[in-house]
């Protein structure tokens, strides 16, 4: 009988796609040159630190795109999450009385700066691992994957670890890794999103709203090929990019009844269309955003549009940030509240520096120490990690064949003024077969 696993596929297109697909429709990017398949037939690793007599420290990487041209602070989060994990375990005494020295670089934005950061940890800083990277455009993925360095809970912007070995996502992955994105060139997501909203929500028509942009209109038409599949009736909106009319498409999708909203456009344009929807008075269910808008944020993003601001709703992989009655949340949050704003990519930076510390004492426990070859092999046999019961079980699969249907999980939750995210039952239980479906990364 064919496995069937709980953790969602790390190229889904649904709650996480979207962000990438908004990222990458404002920039164009690219997820680095291919290495020969001869760079990964043999065993030996380069540049393996070990940290492992005299309390010597542990040194990690993070890449992020600090600034960029989507704005600044778009990448940060996890950045700051992991940060403050470190931070709390160096006070209580680091890995096995190994303190973490985290070594930072902003790449920009930019595939020049990206790879300027990797030569820099790499070969110069000599890191153990990177841990939570976040970049607008990784172009140096394929170096990180040939120096065999351990790439730790990144979050998936592009189709990089769904191509590289030794780089591991946030949201696990079932590709080959072989150099190739996904299986021959193509990514494949669920439908759990559309799923959700149709059983649980009893949603029937779903609006789409992108820009006349290519990036943008190839997303949206994943989403709308994942709506029909659930049965939806889809009315598309398109508005030009340069000058959106958004008052346009909001009657217009309050003409057609739409329960849900789903788009292929920025935060700013995001804030636009929910106030056009609001002078209107186009009433929806939802408008179903992504993780990387699940933030504490929203009051002000949203602030001329309150009827829109409480119809958002977001999905994910992760549980709520603002679930304290959990209490691995709960320490995320004391941990955190010098911070100005709290979100969901905080938490899975935490979560992703976790992931690392686990792996790191198991090494510290073993002949090696801590290398970059033990991390990776702990990494590498990860099946069903949870941070704690922050993330839905995250597997790591090498499948020669896309699967066809798998069982996921997500993570829901929706905003109410005056109560912030309030998470919408138990990720672990909120669980759908769904079928993947194929796109192009």
């Amino acid at each position: 009988m064919r496995r069937v696993h709980r953790p969602r596929a790390a190229s889904a297109p649904g709650a996480r796609g979207a962000a990438a697909a908004v990222l990458m429709l404002l920039v164009g990017t690219a997820c680095g040159s291919r290495l020969p398949e001869s760079d990964f037939e043999h065993d030996g690793r380069t540049n393996a630190p070990a940290s492992s007599h005299n309390g010597a420290p542990v040194r990690i990487g993070i890449v992020t795109s600090a600034t960029s041209p989507v704005g600044g602070n778009t990448f940060t989060g996890p950045r700051d999450g992991a940060k403050a994990w470190f931070d709390r375990l160096n006070a209580r005494g680091g890995i096995d009385g190994h303190p973490v020295e985290v070594r930072e670089c902003d790449d920009g934005g930019s595939g020049v700066g990206n790879n300027t950061c990797v030569h820099k940890l790499i070969d110069e800083d000599k890191v153990v691992a990177l841990v939570a990277t976040t970049s607008l455009d990784y172009a140096g993925a394929s170096r990180v994957s040939h120096a065999r360095v351990p790439d730790i809970g990144g979050q998936p912007i592009g189709a990089a670890y769904d191509t590289w070995p030794h780089l591991y996502g946030i949201y696990g992955s079932l590709a080959p890794r072989n150099g190739t994105p996904g299986w021959g060139g193509k990514l494949y997501g669920g439908t759990e999103v559309y799923r959700y909203f149709k059983r649980e929500k009893g949603a029937r028509t779903a609006a789409v709203v992108s820009y006349n942009q290519a990036a943008s209109a190839a997303y949206a038409r994943l989403v709308q090929q994942g709506l029909k599949a659930e049965g939806y009736k889809v009315v598309t909106e398109q508005v030009d990019f340069a000058l959106p009319n958004f008052r346009a498409a909001a009657a217009d999708l309050k003409e057609q009844g739409a329960d849900l909203v789903f788009d292929a456009i920025d935060t700013h344009g995001n804030a636009q269309l929910c106030k056009a929807m609001d002078e209107v008075g186009a009433k929806v269910m939802a408008k179903v955003t992504n993780v990387q808008n699940w933030t504490s944020t929203v009051p002000d993003d949203y602030k001329d549009s309150p009827r829109c601001r409480n119809a958002l709703w977001a999905t994910g992989s992760s549980r709520d940030y603002e679930d304290t009655d959990n209490a691995a949340v709960r320490q995320f949050r004391d941990a955190t509240k010098g911070l100005k704003t709290h979100s969901q990519w905080q938490l899975e930076g935490w979560a992703a520096a976790m992931w690392f510390t686990d792996a790191a004492t198991s090494c510290a426990k073993a002949n090696t120490g801590i290398t970059r070859a033990c991390v990776d092999d702990f990494m590498n046999r990860s099946e069903n990690y949870t941070a704690d019961g922050l993330l839905v079980p995250v597997a790591f699969e090498r499948l020669a064949e896309p699967p066809k249907d798998r069982r996921t999980c997500l993570s829901v939750a929706r905003w109410q003024d005056g109560r912030g995210w309030v998470s919408q039952g138990d990720m672990n239980s909120t669980c759908f077969d769904v079928p993947q479906l194929p796109y192009q990364p």
